[in-house]
């Protein structure tokens, strides 16, 4: 009696985004498992099973051979797959392989593990309770400009991906579109002997990285102050607001909480109600 063959499944694996401490026990039991690794760069790969004792089939699917991915999948129908560097399916090729999998019925299941961008985004020291990822901005035309644009009126903290070579001017265009005081971060080899986080205004961390710039990077961005009109949008008078809603008979609390529905911050919007009640 033969046995059954093990069923198919899919499984999504980080990798370490700098030191190769970091990858997980489970990570390492399930690519001696899988029947074959599937990756972005087979060399690249190839170098940290050796580091770990895995000798597995290694199988390139990047951005330009991920149209393979139904025949790899029948090919080796326990698979695992890795990127360059941390989790796989943001901003890579891995979301590709995770449909292409749900199109065949195979199970796909994805380890915890490194990734870049939440690291980065606590060492900002940004308010992080609310964020947008934006992953890589287009590089030019009308699509980056809205990118950017939808940066600037954000409330919430932006966390985004640039290379080396484009951070400079990607810096320059956010200041731009935010304005050269918006506060910001830059991180780059994160876990890595020369790691750097660097905070400060858009314009100033612009000026930071505007020599040679190595290593993986993210950038973090402060949501729109609280006040701060949206690009296009129209600054509202707040002082002849309220004084119209104390003309009104309001009290100084309902004139608050209208400043504050209005974008006026807490405190202020505390003082200026007062102001107006009061007759000052």
């Amino acid at each position: 009696m033969t046995a059954e063959a093990p069923a198919p499944h899919v499984w999504l694996v980080p990798t370490p985004v700098g030191n190769l401490g970091d990858i997980t026990l489970r990570a390492v039991e399930v690519l001696r498992g899988a029947d074959a690794v599937a990756c972005e760069d087979t060399r690249r790969t190839g170098a940290l099973l050796t580091h770990l004792g895995v000798s597995k089939p290694l199988v390139r699917l990047d951005a330009h051979t991920m149209y393979r991915a139904p025949a790899v999948l029948e090919e080796h129908p326990r698979l695992a797959y890795v990127t360059d560097a941390g989790t796989p399916g943001i901003s890579d090729p891995g979301a590709e392989l995770v449909r292409a999998a749900i199109t065949a019925g195979i199970p796909v299941e994805v380890l915890p593990g490194p990734t870049a961008f939440v690291p980065a985004l606590v060492l900002s020291g940004l308010p992080n309770a609310r964020f947008t990822f934006e992953g890589f901005l287009p590089r030019s035309g009308r699509e980056r400009r809205e990118r950017l644009a939808a940066v600037a009126a954000r409330a919430e903290t932006t966390v985004l991906y640039e290379s080396p070579h484009r951070l400079t001017d990607t810096l320059n265009d956010l200041a731009e579109v935010c304005g050269p005081t918006r506060q910001a971060s830059v991180t780059r080899e994160l876990s890595k002997r020369f790691e750097e986080t660097a905070r400060g205004t858009l314009e100033g961390l612009a000026s930071h990285f505007a020599g040679e710039v190595r290593g993986e990077i993210v950038v973090v961005v402060a949501g729109r102050p609280a006040g701060e009109a949206a690009p296009g949008e129209e600054v509202p008078d707040h002082t002849a607001l309220a004084r119209g809603w104390a003309a009104e008979g309001r009290s100084a609390r309902d004139i608050r909480e209208l400043l504050i529905a209005r974008g006026l911050r807490k405190n202020d919007a505390y003082a200026l109600a007062l102001r107006v009640t009061q007759g000052a």
